[in-house]
């Protein structure tokens, strides 16, 4: 044999060894043991990790250690979820059967050389191929389910930690009233309305019965019949939910007074005995001022929710004669910040804040449905109105607003609203109307203001008012101080005296300009609607939130005497909104007292 045989045996040799290991390894080691210890799976935007407990990991090095602040909140987000065993047990318990499926085992090799000739036919094959894809669209479907509600707990962990970091200057505490002054009002209910029994209206923490949906003009979900004066209910319903209340009111920045002021005059306001009206906001004066917290400042850093206008709690005298209660006028409520759906031009402790509509949404998703739908909706008639005249109260503009639509049919759609014309009242009947309408009409009733303003700003309808009464120096909070961004002001004075034609004003307005204050109006629309208070919106503010922010601006101002009012309170309209007390050109709008105007009515149609 010569030496070239002798090298040539000597590398088939070395070439079946290698052969041979190579072999053992592929059937003996148990290769996804050594794959990484985390597994990640991705779902609509979430990452749920399975951790393998049972890896070690080596040490950090040093650099690794000297993290950032953001890092090592990360890290400690980590660290929390890992901690949290029972519950990453349970779901990894409830993955694995799905998980060992994908996993590779080394007896499936050899099988499925093999694999085609143990095959029947083609329908056999064909057989097994769909079940096996069914049952990885099964495998697939589980794992999908399991990874969104490990995701879902990690960012609610993580929500709930950073609103901890988060609640400083933001705490408030809520006094334990007695039962008389709220809970045993609600058991009245049979008595808040002689027309009307409202007592269904206090399902749903305050929302109503539930609106079905058959004609299509609402959404699938988050729709009530909601009562307009349920304000109260709803937001001590919130309340409960807020991220930063405190047992301890010295770590308290507002204190929450849950009063059902409004229901509780709503008894007696036609009856003619002003001592029913007075009596209960007379004994919670009394108990507030017993209250350790009340002796800190008197009051100042306590607020109130009124679900009436400010007018029903302004009576300053105590003839039987004399309209409402007067809540607002007692030493101890001047001292305390007031939110009421419509404030006083004349006094600076009120704030205005928006009426309940139907829409109470349960998450961000609802909102987005709704926005998305309003965009596309298709607006037949330029401008509409839905209301009734109102004879009774002088200087109306409404007869001439309805002479004016009913000129314009059909570019104005009219829903004449009385006590025989049931329409009026029916939110599918409402929101179909501002829906089909590029401009709503909202002239003032009894009041400055309308629950219809937040009616049609939920339907991407864009108001139109007559008098800055009526939202612009109401809603600070909740609607933009730019009025032109997203609605029109004709002058009242201009429609009454010199009949200035709605039609040719709002006809005037550029395509440009309309979309722009439409996509305006859609955009407000979180903002002035409460969500339920069973669930927490993530991405939006609603009106809760803009209102209990505003509160804490307002104590921070008072602590800081930055709000203090050297001047005369009848001017404090022009501080609010503008920040001054100079001659503004709305002067003519606020010359005289609303107060004196106002109407006993009980209507939606207000």
């Amino acid at each position: 044999m010569d030496h070239t045989s002798r090298y040539r045996i000597k590398i088939g040799v070395v070439l079946c060894v290698f052969f041979i290991c190579w072999c053992v390894m592929i059937h003996n080691v148990k290769w996804y043991d050594l794959s990484s210890p985390i597994t990640a799976f991705r779902h609509q935007g979430n990452t749920v990790e399975i951790v393998d407990t049972n890896t070690t990991h080596p040490a950090a090095t040093e650099s690794e250690n000297s993290t950032t602040g953001d890092d090592k909140t990360k890290v400690d987000d980590e660290i929390d979820w890992i901690k949290d065993t029972t519950q990453l047990q349970a779901l990894e318990e409830e993955l694995e059967p799905v998980l060992e499926k994908f996993k590779p085992k080394p007896e499936e090799k050899k099988r499925k050389h093999n694999k085609t000739t143990n095959e029947k036919g083609s329908e056999q094959m064909e057989e097994k191929r769909k079940q096996k894809s069914h049952d990885r669209r099964v495998n697939e479907t589980t794992i999908e389910k399991v990874a969104e509600q490990l995701g879902r707990q990690r960012t609610e962990r993580r929500r709930h930690r950073s609103t901890k970091r988060s609640c400083s200057g933001r705490y408030i505490y809520v006094h334990d009233l007695p039962a008389k002054f709220n809970d045993d009002i609600l058991d009245d209910c049979r008595s808040f309305n002689k027309w009307q029994n409202m007592c269904p209206s206090l399902d749903n923490n305050g929302l109503g019965p539930v609106l079905g949906n058959s004609q299509r003009v609402l959404s699938r979900s988050g729709w009530y019949s909601t009562n307009q004066f349920l304000l109260e209910v709803i937001f001590r319903n919130r309340m409960k939910q807020y991220e930063c209340l405190t047992n301890d009111s010295s770590t308290a920045s507002a204190i929450y007074v849950p009063y059902f002021a409004g229901l509780d005059v709503s008894r007696y306001l036609f009856d003619h005995n002003t001592s029913s009206r007075d009596a209960i906001s007379l004994d919670l004066a009394e108990w507030l001022r017993k209250r350790p917290e009340w002796e800190i400042n008197s009051g100042k850093n306590h607020f109130l929710v009124i679900g009436r206008i400010t007018w029903d709690f302004r009576r300053d005298t105590d003839d039987d004669d004399a309209w409402g209660s007067k809540l607002m006028s007692l030493p101890e409520f001047k001292n305390m910040t007031i939110l009421t759906i419509e404030k006083s031009p004349w006094h600076n402790n009120d704030f205005g804040i928006p009426y309940p509509t139907y829409f109470h949404p349960g998450n961000d998703l609802q909102i987005i449905d709704w926005q998305n739908k309003m965009k596309r909706q298709r607006r037949r008639a330029l401008f509409s109105f839905a209301g009734a005249p109102r004879p009774g109260v002088e200087d109306s503009i409404r007869e001439k607003i309805i002479e004016q639509c009913v000129a314009s049919i059909p570019k104005c759609r009219l829903l004449r609203c009385s006590y025989y014309n049931l329409k009026c009242y029916q939110p599918i009947d409402v929101m179909r109307l501002f829906q089909n309408s590029v401009f709503c009409l909202q002239p003032p009733g009894d009041s400055y203001t309308r629950r219809s303003t937040f009616d049609s700003i939920l339907a991407g309808c864009i108001p139109v008012f007559f008098t800055p009464g009526s939202a612009y120096i109401q809603y600070i909070w909740h609607l933009p101080r730019d009025f032109h961004k997203y609605s029109v002001l004709i002058d009242e004075e201009d429609v009454h005296h010199k009949n200035v034609s709605i039609e040719h004003v709002l006809s005037q307005i550029p395509a440009t300009k309309v979309a722009e204050m439409r996509d305006e109006v859609i955009r407000l629309i979180p903002q002035v609607v409460y969500a339920d208070p069973k669930s927490k919106l993530e991405k939006f503010k609603d009106a809760f939130d803009l209102s209990v922010d505003g509160v804490l601006e307002r104590m921070d101002r008072l602590n800081k005497s930055e709000s203090s009012f050297d001047f005369d309170e009848k001017s404090s309209w022009k501080y609010l909104l503008f920040g001054s007390v100079g001659k503004h050109d709305w002067d003519h709008y606020f010359r005289y007292s609303r107060n004196q105007k106002v109407k006993k009515s009980e209507t939606e149609d207000n």
